[in-house]
C-alpha cells in the first residue's frame, strides 16, 4: 500500500505530469526538462527525484548528463496502466503538445545536466 501512495502522490503534481508527458516522447536529461518546462534546475531535480523514488522512472549516467526515462518494465502493472492512460490523455492536450514541441528544440547544456 505504501508504494501505491508514493505513486499517487508523485502523480498528483502538474509539473510531474508534464515531465511524464515529455518522457513518454523520449529519454531526457535534467537540463532538457528545465528548458521544456521553463523551471529551475533544483525544481526539475526535485520533481524527477519524486518520480524516480515512486518507481516510475529509471536513470542512467552518460558523461556529465543524468538521463531519465519511464521505467515501464519495473513498475507495478497498475502504475503501467496509469502511465499508459496518461499518455492517451496527453495526445489531445494542447499544453502537452506544446511541451513536446519545445522538447524537439532542446539542447543538452553542460554541467546544468550533471545530476538530479
Amino acid at each position: 500500500m505504501r508504494d501505491m501512495v508514493k505513486v499517487f502522490k508523485a502523480l498528483s503534481d502538474g509539473t510531474r505530469l508534464r515531465i511524464l508527458n515529455i518522457l513518454l516522447e523520449r529519454e531526457c536529461c535534467v537540463c532538457e526538462v528545465m528548458q521544456v518546462l521553463e523551471i529551475s534546475q533544483p525544481s526539475a531535480s526535485r520533481h524527477l527525484s519524486a518520480l524516480h523514488e515512486a518507481g516510475l522512472l529509471k536513470s542512467r549516467k552518460e558523461g556529465t548528463w543524468q538521463n531519465y526515462s519511464i521505467d515501464l518494465e519495473s513498475m507495478p502493472e497498475y502504475a503501467r496502466d496509469i502511465v499508459r492512460a496518461l499518455g492517451r490523455a496527453f495526445e489531445d492536450s494542447p499544453p502537452a503538445l506544446a511541451d513536446r514541441h519545445r522538447l524537439g528544440k532542446t539542447v543538452k547544456q553542460g554541467l546544468s545536466c550533471a545530476s538530479a
